[in-house]
């Protein structure tokens, strides 16, 4: 637009210059100097280059196109204004450190538990423009949906679920659960808007000191208390072992008591003099008065 505002005043210029004489020369000179300057920014005001990873969308006079240029050369109304949108996956982040957040300075996020301790909260939001949405996110939000949409969206749905949880269930068993509960929320409304939530990511909670030391010493009475059970459990299973075993060794001397007799008590008595008697040790073994009254001599000669 701008070089053909200057071919213009070129053209006028020569049109000026060529009443006089002397000025004809430079009158010529104007003249094609404006035609070229005119063809130039003609041209390149009907050539929209989109880089990748963007959308165009044309504006005109205020009116917005409902279609989308994509990525590369687009062909425009030399008069159409192109708003570009970026459709990679952006992140928005809101934590405590001081040049961590996308706001300068600390920018966590500070909620209410349903016990009414307050906890602070580094959060990052991963979403992405659908390209298909990129008019409509012009005409009804404006190019700073951040500010407008993502940030407050997010912000509000965070806040709201907290208070369905109680300080040590989000710093320990139910961060998850919370976690994807604000997702759900959040990527209903950003879909409603022609955005896309990709992903929710609380990646810090900081509670007050007092609060912290209380909470993980109650995680740690738990852990013992589990452990104990664990402990209990086994000595449960060794002692019932034991009395199985016991038992066993009841039952065995019953049956034996029951069966053995003095005729195979002395046979089992000889079998075990004799093996005594073959061994190296023993010589000659003479065995008391046996049933028949006779004497037995055992040797291993």
């Amino acid at each position: 637009m701008f070089l053909i505002v200057i071919a213009f005043i070129a053209l006028v210029t020569g049109f000026v210059l060529q009443s006089n004489e002397r000025t004809k020369t430079a009158s010529i000179i104007a003249k094609v100097v404006g035609v070229v300057m005119l063809l130039v920014g003609l041209a390149s005001s009907c050539i929209v280059q989109i880089e990748a990873g963007q959308v165009g969308v044309p504006t005109l006079f205020g009116k917005v196109s409902g279609r989308i240029l994509n990525s590369g050369l687009n062909f425009v109304n030399p008069f159409v204004v192109v708003k570009k949108f970026d459709i990679r996956t952006q992140n928005y982040t809101m934590a405590g450190q001081y040049d961590e957040g996308d706001r300068q300075g600390e920018d966590a996020m500070r909620v209410l538990t349903s016990d009414g301790l307050e906890l602070m909260l580094d959060v990052s939001v991963l979403y992405r423009v659908v390209p298909t949405e990129a008019p409509k996110i012009l005409s009804t939000i404006g190019e700073n949906y951040e500010d407008v949409i993502v940030r407050p969206i997010a912000r509000t749905k965070i806040r709201d679920n907290a208070t369905s949880y109680t300080a040590i269930d989000l710093y320990s068993i139910k961060r998850e659960e919370y976690q994807q509960k604000v997702f759900s929320n959040i990527e209903k409304e950003f879909r409603a808007r022609g955005m896309e939530l990709e992903q929710l990511l609380v990646r810090n909670i900081t509670l007050p000191e007092s609060v912290k030391t209380s909470i993980e010493s109650k995680i740690q009475a738990e852990q013992d208390a589990q452990k104990m059970e664990f402990v209990l459990q086994k000595e449960t299973q060794e002692a019932e072992r034991k009395r199985v075993e016991a038992q066993g060794i009841s039952d065995y001397q019953r049956i034996v008591s029951q069966t053995l007799n003095a005729n195979q008590l002395q046979y089992e008595m000889i079998k075990a003099y004799k093996e005594l008697a073959l061994s190296g040790n023993g010589k000659v073994i003479i065995m008391g008065d046996t049933k028949g009254g006779v004497p037995i001599i055992l040797s291993d000669k």
